[in-house]
Formats: C-alpha cells, sequence, structure tokens
C-alpha cells in the first residue's frame, strides 16, 4: 500500500499491509481497512508479531485506518490461520472489551 501522504508519527511510505475489513465489505465499498506492517518495531499489546518474506515483522494494529483501494499496489500473500486468530484477539481487546 501507498500510505503516503502522512502527518506526524503515522506510518509512511509504500509498505507490506494487512485488509482487515472482511471481505463481505471489500466487495462493495471503494474502501478498505488496513493495518500497515513493519520490520521496526517492539512488543507493544497492539501489535503481532509475524515472520513474513523472511523477515520478522510487526502488524501495527495501533494504526489501523481506512484507505481507497487504489492505494494497494499488489497482493503479496496470506496470512496463516493463527495470526487471524491472533490479529482478531488484539483487534476485539482494543475496540471491544
Amino acid at each position: 500500500m501507498n500510505l503516503d501522504p502522512t502527518i506526524g508519527h503515522e506510518i509512511k511510505k509504500t509498505r507490506p499491509c494487512v485488509i482487515i475489513s472482511p471481505n463481505e465489505m471489500n466487495k462493495y465499498l471503494k474502501t478498505i481497512i488496513i493495518a500497515p506492517m513493519t520490520t521496526k518495531s517492539h512488543h507493544y499489546p497492539t501489535r503481532v508479531k509475524l515472520k513474513f518474506s523472511q523477515k520478522t515483522g510487526w502488524i501495527v494494529l495501533d494504526q489501523i485506518r481506512t484507505v481507497d483501494r487504489r492505494r494497494s499496489i499488489k497482493k503479496l500473500g496470506s496470512l496463516s490461520g493463527k495470526t487471524i486468530l491472533e490479529v482478531k484477539n488484539v483487534l476485539q481487546e482494543m475496540l471491544v472489551d
């Protein structure tokens, strides 16, 4: 995803992101909800660690945002079922509980 332009401490530049909006929503809207990924992070309760493209990285759930789907450049892969469950648990803890 191309995340520029940004302001302040928002994660910027073109980088891998995880689409967290449900497929039912993605099918009908021109926007998608994403969480950026980074390799420069530490363990925080709002970040999910994973191995992606031979690198250790983090899904930064404290920086979720809605973007126009035209920001998407290409699909790089899919998450494992275990990682999807961990993302859902962190989102629930952040937003519901």
